[in-house]
């Protein structure tokens, strides 16, 4: 009874590994942008691996707990009151923790080891107390290893653990005297499901890496698109509409010159119109071009995290940056933007740094885009140069602060928290519009 209960049990969690696997399929690659930034907007972070936190997943994983009923049923059949009430405590106890082990693991990732340690610690109790019957709970325990352990230490780390796991399934089959054939014939689903929860973990990883590189390929495209639409609308409608309102005044200049007439004047009017007309659509094109051209915080995030790991720089961004991106006054993101790429472009000239933070601060009132990194340090300004942009990149960061003051912001520059390093702080008011935005998405 007890071997026919462990291999339904192993059955089953692979069948579940199955069919999480053909969800995270279904919503990892598949999944649509507005999908995405609604997860993102409302979790207020990282997205989570393709495949995790739906209800869908709740009803995949937990309905194998089922297979437990027959361990359960034994109770009945053997002992009194206590040791049936005993019995139904260690399984409430396991699938309670369970669940949310699989399901919250990344969300909490400190608190993940103390579940599986604990749900490990159930079924040896009850493998003590209850007999072998009762070693199905190890599967369980082997496939929660697997997932948890890949997800929050290293690929060796989750190996090595599920085949501790092992060990303490074969410990306890041991001291239960589960009969070696049995033994032997469970402990290979026990270490395969444990090892195929690890490959599931790694796949949905991927999956969720593959995602982001194509929403990265996509905003690159889109902004080197919309910068040749630029280009194209400057330089072919540019010329031309030059050309026209240098023709209008030369032809108002030889107009004036013939006799005074009533004709002639309706000519010089319908010219300066012409010319007032076409200087105009330049400038509106000129503007038009301008817009295109404004850097935003998530293109620059791109361009950033391109830039570093070119030059071998490690970099920790801040999902709040993409978030964020679109959700304030354009010109004031404009202006952030064109200080992470000069704060940036510094780290990687001149600081010889090895790591580049970068993070965005709310604060009552303002808004701060913060630059930190653990090169060679802050070197004090001269006396003459109060705002320290005396630096080897000055014209640069001289360039920012003026663009900061244009839109009421600041920029502050100065060593790093720890002391090493170097931390640039570009400050700017917070808008009514930005903070209606900043409430619209907590509430989503």
């Amino acid at each position: 009874m007890a071997i026919k209960s462990t291999e339904t049990a192993a059955s089953a969690t692979a069948s579940a590994t199955a069919s999480a696997t053909a969800e995270a399929d279904h919503r990892g690659i598949g999944a649509g942008t507005a999908r995405r930034r609604a997860i993102l907007l409302r979790t207020g972070a990282e997205p989570g691996t393709p495949g995790t936190g739906s209800r869908w997943r709740w009803l995949f994983s937990g309905v194998w707990l089922a297979y437990l009923i027959q361990p359960v049923s034994d109770l009945f059949h053997h002992g009194g009151a206590l040791w049936i009430a005993g019995g139904l405590v260690l399984v409430a106890a396991f699938c309670v923790i369970y669940m949310p082990l699989l399901m919250y693991h990344e969300d909490r990732p400190r608190l993940a080891p103390a579940g599986l340690v604990t749900i490990a610690a159930l079924a040896g109790l009850a493998c003590v107390i209850y007999g072998s019957g009762w070693t199905p709970l190890w599967i369980y325990v082997s496939a929660a290893g697997g997932m948890v352990l890949a997800s929050v230490a290293t690929r060796q780390a989750a190996f090595f653990g599920v085949l501790v796991i092992t060990a303490c399934y074969l410990f306890f089959s041991w001291i239960s005297h589960f009969g070696l054939g049995n033994t032997l014939a469970v402990a290979l689903p026990v270490l395969l499901i444990g090892l195929a929860m690890i490959g599931f973990r790694l796949q949905m990883t991927l999956m969720h890496e593959l995602a982001q590189a194509r929403e990265t390929v996509a905003k690159l495209a889109a902004s080197e698109e919309r910068l040749r639409l630029a280009r194209d609308m400057h330089d072919l409608t540019g010329q031309s509409l030059s050309m026209i309102t240098l023709k209008s005044e030369l032809a108002a200049k030889r107009l004036a010159k013939l006799p005074s007439s009533a004709e002639r004047d309706a000519v010089l009017t319908e010219l300066d119109d012409i010319g007032r007309v076409s200087r105009q659509t330049l400038h509106d094109i000129r503007e038009a071009v301008s817009g295109y051209r404004r850097p935003t915080l998530a293109i620059e995030v791109i361009t950033a995290r391109n830039a570093l790991d070119a030059a071998g720089i490690g970099f920790d961004d801040d999902p709040e940056l993409t978030l964020r991106s679109g959700t304030f006054d354009p010109d004031t993101e404009a202006v952030l933007a064109w200080c992470l790429r000069e704060a940036v472009t510094n780290v990687i000239r001149h600081s010889r740094a090895r790591h580049c933070r970068i993070r965005l601060l709310e604060r009552p009132g303002e808004l701060s885009l913060e630059v930190t990194d653990d090169g060679h340090g802050f070197t004090r300004p001269d006396e003459d140069d109060q705002h320290g942009l005396a630096s080897p990149a000055g014209s640069g960061l001289r360039g920012v602060s003026e663009r900061l003051s244009a839109v009421g912001g600041s920029l502050s520059l100065g060593p790093a928290t720890n002391g090493h390093g170097f931390r640039l702080t570009a400050t700017v008011p917070a808008t009514a519009e930005t903070t209606a935005a900043t409430v619209h998405n907590c509430l989503l």
